[in-house]
């Protein structure tokens, strides 16, 4: 089934842009797309096209004869040819480029399914990739984080990933176990010609150095994640600080209702915004007070719980006005999260300067040296670009340019990383324990297997599938 049929989709976004693609992969494509595509002449070239020229002419609904075409053309397209296995898929492949608009990609995609092709799945062209061997599991996920990267770090650590720095990674790390599991198997089978002799020792310094490297690779994920999936944020603080000011000044627009009365803002909003070359997934809440509104107070406990959850807190304080036991109630919430407070509103006549608020955590025991303390005004966008580089300080020690050091941010590789760690100990246990050199292999390969699984060489069909899954249409 797999190796018969043809697949088409609209590769571009269904909505009005300025260029559309339809792709047609598989045995059938370059047939599908001889039976649509006439050349400004007339006649049916893509038969003996040659592989990756692109062609001008027309789409034609396929069911017309070659005199009547010029009554039943669809639209004026480029076309492309590219020939197995030279081709994203390494399938034979057609890729139409047509004008933007939903109708005529609709119309298009229909006739390729009427001239045989079926309808693909969300994304089984880069399934197909990935089983005929064009890219390995790590470059099917690069392609996904890269189409939802929201920041220039997260868009350079997809390319990296791209371009196959982890896969080659995972590979060397695979390579020098299967060495040391050949080499056991070996000496165990002809003891005459290979000698175990002071094999402990060189096995521990093979182990201690692909550890270290697997155990540096675990702890890049909490990186990587944030690179992945921006910063986890909580806008906290008491009712009319300015919290809704600042989600508006991030924005750029007035997603939140501004007013002078407290308590505006009674549920918490959710938005994902740039700060830098950083991104920021933003939870406004509502004012943390003593209140007995009923509605209110459940606002409350859901701020409380998103600062306990974040992995930053955003404290903004009215230093116009004095520092109260609501305020005191919020430091509590800090212990040792990142955070940084903004003194708001210092258009305005302060009382609260950064010495006061340090003096305040101070009194009540908050010794947390991840906070940081900026003087700021929403009003007028004063202290922004301090702000930017505080965090980006806190979360990258100010670098957000990706360098050689290779970063991991999918949670199934940490997990396969982790087991494959777990499994390299074991084999330290064994050497030290002198237990017998075939218990080294047993715990080598299942090493190697766990490794396997990030690349794709030994991974079920039910994972394939879940992954690709999430894929969109059309890629």
């Amino acid at each position: 089934m797999f190796e018969k049929e043809t697949i088409a989709a609209i590769a571009t976004g269904l909505t009005e842009s300025g260029v559309g693609i339809i792709r047609i992969s598989g045995d059938k494509s370059v047939e599908i797309g001889d039976s649509l595509f006439r050349s400004p002449s007339g006649k049916r070239i893509l038969g003996t096209a040659e592989s990756h020229r692109l062609y001008y002419g027309y789409i034609v609904d396929g069911t017309t004869e070659n005199s009547d075409w010029k009554n039943h053309v669809i639209d004026e397209v480029m076309i492309f040819v590219l020939k197995a296995p030279r081709s994203y898929t390494g399938e034979d492949t057609v890729e139409i480029q047509c004008h933007g608009g939903v109708l005529v990609m609709k119309r298009i995609l229909e006739a390729a399914l009427k001239a045989g092709a079926r309808l693909s799945e969300p994304g089984e062209f880069t399934k197909r990739a990935f089983l005929n061997g064009r890219i390995d599991l790590t470059k099917a996920e690069a392609v996904m984080d890269l189409i939802h990267s929201q920041n220039e770090y997260a868009l350079t650590s997809s390319v990296s990933q791209l371009q196959g720095n982890l896969y080659q990674k995972i590979q060397d790390f695979r390579e020098k176990i299967l060495y040391e599991i050949a080499f056991i198997e070996s000496a165990l089978d002809d003891p005459e010609h290979i000698s175990l002799d002071g094999y402990s020792e060189r096995i521990l310094r093979i182990l201690s150095e692909v550890s270290g490297e697997i155990m540096k690779l675990i702890s890049s994920f909490d990186n990587g994640r944030i690179i992945r999936e921006g910063i986890s944020t909580v806008i906290v603080g008491k009712p009319n600080a300015g919290k809704s000011s600042l989600l508006n000044l991030f924005v750029g627009e007035e997603r939140a209702i501004v007013t002078d009365i407290a308590g505006t803002t009674r549920d918490i909003i959710r938005e994902t915004v740039k700060l830098g070359d950083i991104s920021l997934n933003i939870v406004d809440t509502a004012g943390i007070r003593e209140t007995n509104d009923l509605v209110e107070r459940i606002g409350v406990d859901k701020a409380i719980k998103c600062a306990e959850d974040a992995d930053l807190v955003l404290y903004v304080v009215d230093s116009s006005v004095p520092l109260d036991r609501n305020d005191t109630s919020i430091i509590s919430i800090l212990k040792s999260k990142k955070t940084v407070i903004l003194l708001n509103k210092t258009d305005l006549c302060t009382v609260v300067s950064k010495e006061d608020m340090e003096a305040f955590l101070h009194e009540n025991k908050i010794n947390n040296d991840k906070c940081v303390i900026l003087h700021f005004s929403a009003k007028d966008s004063f202290g922004i670009e301090e702000l930017t580089s505080v965090v980006t300080e806190m979360f990258f020690r100010g670098d957000i340019k990706i360098n050689d050091e290779i970063m991991i941010t999918n949670t199934r590789h940490k997990e396969a990383l982790t087991e494959a760690y777990q499994s390299l100990l074991l084999v330290r246990k064994s050497v030290e324990d002198e237990m017998s050199e075939d218990f080294y292999s047993i715990d080598l390969m299942n090493a190697y297997a766990s490794l396997g699984r990030i690349i794709g060489e030994q991974v079920d069909d039910d994972l394939v599938e879940e992954i690709f899954s999430k894929f969109c249409m059309g890629k």
